[in-house]
């Protein structure tokens, strides 16, 4: 199964990644912010994930890792 992780102390929130994924299983955090003070993406469905990448790759912060 596909592992995706974010360093969610340096995410921005600022959503590229949640339009980049296919299978929309990414969203931004409303119950939590991180030490910069954003609300942090967050996988919300990780047994659904293709490890497409689409979401590492859109993102202008290398937040995410994706691992097959």
């Amino acid at each position: 199964m596909p592992k995706v992780t974010f360093n969610t102390d340096i995410c921005k929130g600022c959503g590229l990644c949640v339009e980049a994924c296919p299978k929309k299983i990414i969203a931004i955090a409303s119950d939590r912010i991180n030490k910069k003070g954003h609300y942090p993406a967050v996988m919300t469905d990780q047994e659904k994930c293709i490890a497409c990448a689409f979401c590492a790759t859109m993102c202008p912060d290398c937040v995410i890792t994706v691992e097959k």
